[in-house]
């Protein structure tokens, strides 16, 4: 079988996911790590038997062709962009970058190097969100024209402080959009297709020791005439769920409920509670819905949920590389997302709505 050389850039909790990830895979020889601080890099990668570097260009150039990029969200465009112009593929967690400048930077760098881009959103990969997307193709919805994200979280003063760049516009990019919910709005997205109009607005309910939001509310006018709306917040403590729900001109309705309960921090916490349809009333399918919530539970108690789909994500980007294919989530539909919570960010700044695409 054919092996790419795979390397991570960032060495921070997210990471070693994406190592283990590497580690696993068998298209993955998993062979190097970057980071900006030597010793904590150094110390990376000796738990993982790989070679440590500090600069992407020179890491790229030892032989790398692949790499994740793992670092926080305003410093991806500045490693992805020296590693595609230094010839590897790159997979960068998500969002895209926390600025559509930094996206438009990443996918030209991209194009001019015959490179391919992704973003990480694994929970596409999800088999109750795999149900909605067929159902979908397979017109038993009529048309997509309705569409809800809810993500009720919650993040505590600890989950904050546990580094130094969350909480802030500078480090993070933003709060609850940028972090959480960027897979809820990208299903939202993949299954109702482009923006055309948004209003939006965003609040701080209850972190006061943080910048960023910790609540936003969006509502959305796709360019097919379907309507959508967006409530995320980390303020509901316990955490409660994240659900994307889907309604078609027929009637029928389908939904995902991507996260249950407290959703995990990566480097802090697991997984809890499986993936499932929440809701189903496609005609002739209503009695599916118990029997797929049986197997779904039942294939969640013998994985590991964060570790599986990162695994199966990363997995998809090396073959599409190695098969000259495009990766399940390219970097333009990543931008997508982008798009979305900057809009978001730009309507409550403007106090009107925000028509698509977006000027940078």
């Amino acid at each position: 079988m054919d092996r790419l050389k795979t390397a991570v850039i960032g060495v921070g909790k997210v990471a070693h996911i994406h190592a283990r990830a590497l580690a696993a895979i068998p298209e993955s020889a998993f062979v190097a790590a970057c980071g900006r601080d030597a010793a904590k890099t150094q110390a990376f990668c000796a738990t993982y038997g790989v070679r440590p570097f500090t600069d992407v260009g020179e890491m790229v150039a030892s032989g790398v062709q692949a790499v994740v990029v793992a670092t926080p969200h305003p410093a991806h465009a500045a490693v992805t962009v020296p590693a595609l112009c230094s010839g590897a593929h790159a997979i960068v967690e998500k969002p895209l970058a926390s600025s559509l400048a930094d996206c438009d930077a990443m996918i030209a760098a991209a194009r001019g190097a015959g490179r391919s881009l992704a973003m990480i959103s694994q929970r596409r990969l999800y088999a109750p969100s795999l149900r909605i997307r067929e159902a979908i193709d397979a017109g038993k919805l009529g048309r997509p024209v309705l569409g809800a994200v809810t993500m009720l979280g919650w993040r505590d003063e600890r989950y904050y402080r546990s580094d130094p760049w969350r909480g802030s516009w500078q480090g993070e990019g933003g709060g609850v959009l940028v972090n959480q919910a960027p897979h809820q709005i990208d299903l939202l997205q993949w299954y109702l297709g482009e923006v055309d109009e948004l209003y939006g607005a965003w609040s701080n309910l209850n972190h006061p020791y943080i910048e960023v939001e910790d609540t936003s509310i969006a509502v959305l006018r796709f360019k097919s005439g379907a309507l959508g709306n967006v409530l995320v917040s980390n303020s509901q403590n316990p955490a409660l769920f994240g659900r994307v729900w889907v309604h078609g001109s027929n009637g029928a309705s389908v939904g995902v409920q991507t996260d249950g309960g407290a959703m995990f921090v990566a480097g802090m916490s697991k997984v809890t509670e499986p993936p499932v349809n929440d809701l189903w009333t496609v005609p002739g399918e209503e009695g599916n819905l118990e029997r797929w919530k049986r197997e779904d539970s039942a294939f969640f108690a013998t994985i590991d949920a964060t570790e599986h789909y990162h695994e199966l994500q990363i997995r998809d980007f090396l073959r599409a590389i190695l098969d000259e294919r495009p990766p399940l989530v390219t970097g333009e539909e990543g931008r997508r997302t982008v798009e979305i919570f900057t809009a978001i960010y730009r309507s409550q700044r403007d106090r009107r709505p925000v028509k698509f695409p977006l000027a940078v």
